[in-house]
């Protein structure tokens, strides 16, 4: 097999067939970090260290696995000299999957094919740089070029979504909508919740619970179709609604919130959050099992999202199933996700035994540390073994950078490289399999949310 052909991550006969059946289906990107403003704007790029290097954390945390000072990965080095530094660690990092999007981001977007080294950086920066000066280079651009149909955003509830209409005016020919992000009301414990309340408006509890129905309105009208959380070291915690009033008001006090006070506070909201989605037929997804800002000193200097976060290892997953027996009927479409893999089989098994219907509640994708080759391969076959392959919503970027759209591609690979292999033993029929690469590479998420 040659440096990136055309049959890259398909190793069989199989794979090749299925993977011909899905390559060119259109993209739903239902969790995003795409700046909308960004896309209203159809932001320009000068260069790859601009369009890679400057907020891709990913990158970041390879280049310091690699010996890169930070001047050359958050700082003020020359540009070029950024690009070479980035080069070098992808020489370093075979498998790693920011290597491996990286020459698809190369050969999708700019038709080079030539490996990514010390040796070829230069000339790589020069030709990619000389060809953004041209056409189809901006935000709008790559979305459009590769495919996309939709864009969900991740949005706070105080967002008054202007760009979304702009963009909707516009009609660039796909949608941006608006996800519903209410970590920050949800955040009882952390410095500037009480500003963040007070800056909605609200002094009491059911204010708040007020408040966010209105927004959810508003941004239901906006076009949204998801909302998302992220449960860094929650666990199911009811308690009387008064003793939930008495934290929020401590809260707005200025009073410390003790980790107990904490779940007890997020277990109130969410249940209730929960069945406000339901009654508007919107999508939760619940991310778990993340430690954010491990590092006090970087923490300090870059502030969050800047590539010191780590996988977890916390009890939330083993109360999911409280927390969804206690919805009930109130119970909306969601999806888990976890960034510990060993959660994996423990989120398949409690999906299993709350399905209203064909992937009501679904194992949402490998994500972050665990979108690796490796990393989508055991989620697959997690799900084979534990579920039901074929009515999984397939892939999203979670990334905030506009070429990254070719980690589709590279999951469409794997995913005909997993059904392949059932072929191959005889285990499951071709024609079937086809289908259900399709279903799962753009059919499914399109009937989940409606669109």
């Amino acid at each position: 097999m040659k440096f990136m052909d055309d049959n890259v991550l398909l190793e069989s006969p199989s794979a090749k067939k299925l993977y011909e059946a899905c390559r060119s289906l259109p993209i739903i990107d239902y969790h995003s970090h795409l700046v909308p403003a960004e896309i209203a704007g159809d932001r320009k790029f000068r260069n790859l260290t601009e369009l890679w290097l400057s907020g891709d954390h990913y990158k970041w945390r390879l280049m310091r696995a690699c010996g890169v000072p930070e001047n050359l990965i958050t700082g003020d080095g020359d540009e070029k000299a950024k690009f070479r530094a980035f080069a070098s660690a992808v020489e370093k990092a075979p498998g790693n999957p920011v290597t491996v999007w990286s020459q698809f981001e190369l050969k999708t977007y700019f038709g080079v094919d030539a490996a990514l080294t010390v040796q070829s950086a230069d000339e790589i920066y020069d030709r990619t740089a000389e060809m953004m000066k041209g056409r189809g280079f901006s935000a709008r651009d790559f979305i459009t070029r590769s495919g996309v149909e939709t864009v969900c955003t991740t949005d706070d509830p105080a967002d008054d979504l202007a760009y979304h209409e702009k963009l909707a005016a516009d009609a660039p020919g796909f949608r941006v909508l608006p996800s519903f992000r209410p970590d920050k009301a949800l955040n009882v414990e952390k410095d500037g919740f009480a500003d963040y309340v007070r800056s909605l408006g609200v002094s009491t509890l059911d204010e708040l619970k007020l408040k966010l129905s209105e927004r959810l309105d508003f941004f239901v009208a906006h076009g949204c179709k998801v909302t998302d959380c992220a449960l860094d070291g929650y666990t199911f915690a009811p308690v009387p609604d008064e003793t939930v009033a008495h934290i929020f008001a401590s809260a707005l006090k200025g009073d410390k919130i003790c980790a107990r006070q904490a779940e007890n506070y997020r277990t109130h909201m969410l249940l209730f959050l929960a069945a406000e989605y339901k009654r508007r037929d919107l999508v939760m997804q619940l991310h778990f099992s993340c430690r954010r800002n491990v590092n006090s000193e970087a923490y300090g200097r870059l502030g969050p999202d800047s590539g010191y976060d780590t996988i977890d290892v916390s009890p939330e997953i083993s109360k999911l199933a409280m927390f969804f027996d206690a919805l009930g009927e109130n119970l909306p479409k969601t999806v888990v996700y976890s960034l510990n893999p060993y959660d994996d089989k423990i989120i398949d098994t409690v999906t299993g035994a709350f399905q209203r219907g064909c992937g009501y509640i679904q194992h949402g994708s490998a994500w972050w540390f665990n979108d690796t080759y490796h990393g989508i391969r055991s989620h697959l076959r997690t799900l084979c073994e534990y579920g039901a392959l074929g009515t999984f919503v397939g892939m999203l970027t979670d990334s905030r950078s506009f070429s990254s759209y070719v980690r589709h591609d590279y999951f469409r690979r794997i995913l005909c490289g997993v059904v392949a292999e059932e072929i191959d033993r005889g285990l499951f029929p071709l024609a079937q399999a086809e289908k259900l690469v399709r279903d799962v590479s753009y059919y499914n998420v399109k009937n989940y949310l409606g669109l």
